[in-house]
């Protein structure tokens, strides 16, 4: 293996790395912050925890995809590039 390709290889699996870490930074702080949301939602008004549950997780299904894309992102840098 040259050195070259090495670095290359090197490169690859940093910007794979960094697009996971980086990327799951916003969806964990998006989910977390709809699920205290939702929690303080549902002990003001106990009545509505079904309608909240559901809503809750539909927003929650709409955070992660910013982690999916990056998801998608870091196995594009590894096997297309």
């Amino acid at each position: 293996m040259e050195i070259g390709e090495g670095l290359m290889m090197l490169g690859k699996y940093l910007g794979a790395g960094l697009a996971m870490g980086i990327g799951a930074i916003g969806p964990g702080l998006g989910e977390g912050r709809v699920g205290a949301s939702a929690m303080e939602a549902m002990a003001r008004q106990p009545e509505m925890i079904g309608t909240l549950t559901t809503r809750m997780i539909l927003a929650d299904a709409i955070a992660e995809t910013t982690g999916i894309y990056s998801l998608v992102i870091a196995f594009m840098i590894l096997l297309v590039v």
